[in-house]
């Protein structure tokens, strides 16, 4: 009796050991039918009281692998050289917004893209009085870079306050964050194209092209910096630098006739105007801001020193939001400049070049974050696909 009683338990052991290994397995209990049960993101307390329900011996229970602790989990939401300030990573919607006005690690980054994105409206807004944007094909190019000048750092903000509402929202606010600044791109080159190229650059074959390649530059920035997240924990440097590229490439493609306009054109089809100054200090941020995002710096040098004020990606916040205003009024004064000349020898700008390639690139880019979003959701244990390592994931089955 008590050696077929052990026989049992061993057996049950082993079942139990699979479910909390492989995740689910068919459990055939006498009497009763077979039921599929799932221990593997179950607290261990579970697991034992499931065994003692089952019979099964607590001693080997109590030995088999556990599920991963929640410091494990925690990791997505640490950053480099910051060491306090996390607010609570299940917080509700209602927390989070109290959050804006507490001193986090998160609070400055909150505020320094939404009051800026209020400043480009106000921006906006201001330009309207000024320019027909109804009735004027000339402006629609501007208009579209304000839209995308105010939407960025909006969403931006937005991300980084309902962040820590759980691991599937932080991917979830931050694939839209991406999605924002890869359209904020569109908007750059369609405002490059219309006012910034040089003369002679003017109705030449990149001119023709330009738009097209940035809208679908678009969609490689959302692809490359939406997958990075996948990647986030298992290989955070691999995940890092997709990211980088991912913002990177678009913003030296549409930089390409600005580049060449200030550094590489010399003659009177150059177009150097009173604009060229403002050219460079947009330049001097942009690069500050790719500097800030790669260095971690200064809470590498000195972690824990700067987790509330200073730390790199609020300087990296500033540093963007200060070349996007640089960036507009260069924009602005190169419209003013040379409205005479464009509008002689440039074709004007159509609706569908402009407001057409703006839907289509914002259409397009929203089916694809529903795509990682979709991808996100349907992977087992949900947001545990984006985890757990690959190994976890993928079992032999021989076992």
């Amino acid at each position: 009796m008590d050696a077929g009683r052990s026989i049992r338990n061993r057996r049950r052991g082993s079942l139990l050991y699979r479910l909390v290994n492989d995740g689910t397995e068919e459990e055939k209990v006498k009497g009763q039918p077979s039921a599929t049960r799932t221990l593997r993101h179950r607290p261990p307390t579970e697991c034992l009281a499931w065994a003692r329900r089952q019979d099964v011996n607590c001693e080997v229970a109590s030995s088999l692998k556990q599920p991963p602790s929640p410091q494990s989990k925690s990791k997505v939401f640490r950053e480099d050289g910051i060491v306090s300030g996390y607010r609570n990573p299940q917080s509700s919607a209602r927390d989070c917004l109290v959050s804006i006005f507490q001193l986090t690690n998160e609070t400055l980054n909150i505020w320094t893209h939404f009051l800026p994105a209020w400043y480009f409206l106000w921006r906006l807004l201001v330009l309207w009085h000024s320019v027909d944007f109804y009735n004027e094909a000339y402006a629609w190019p501007l208009l579209v870079y304000m839209f995308f000048s105010c939407l960025y750092p909006f969403t931006s903000s937005c991300a980084h306050t309902f962040s820590t509402m759980s691991t599937h929202a932080r991917h979830v606010c931050y694939f839209l964050d991406y999605g924002a600044l890869s359209l904020y791109s569109l908007g750059c080159a369609i405002t490059y194209r219309a006012y910034v190229m040089a003369d002679r650059w003017i109705n030449n074959a990149l001119h023709t092209c330009f738009v097209p390649v940035a809208a679908l530059n678009t969609l490689v920035c959302t692809t490359l910096s939406c997958y990075s997240r996948f990647l986030e924990v298992e290989q955070p440097r691999l995940s890092k630098t997709l990211r980088l590229i991912a913002f990177a490439y678009p913003f030296l493609f549409d930089n390409v006739p600005l580049f060449h306009r200030l550094f590489l054109c010399w003659g009177d089809d150059c177009s150097h105007n009173a604009s060229v100054p403002t050219h460079y200090c947009h330049l001097l941020f942009a690069f500050l801001t790719c500097f800030l995002f790669a260095s971690h710096l200064p809470e590498r040098l000195a972690p824990g020193c700067f987790d509330y004020i200073g730390h790199s990606h609020q300087l990296f916040h500033i540093c963007a939001v200060a070349g996007t205003h640089f960036q507009l009024e260069a924009v602005v004064a190169d419209m003013g400049f040379r409205r005479s000349w464009l509008l002689a020898h440039a074709p004007l700008p159509s609706l569908g070049g402009t407001l057409g390639v703006t839907a289509a690139a914002l259409l397009l880019n929203l089916l694809l974050i529903a795509a990682f979003i979709a991808a996100l959701a349907c992977a087992p244990g949900s947001s545990s696909f984006l985890l757990s390592s690959l190994a976890d994931r993928v079992k032999p089955k021989a076992e």
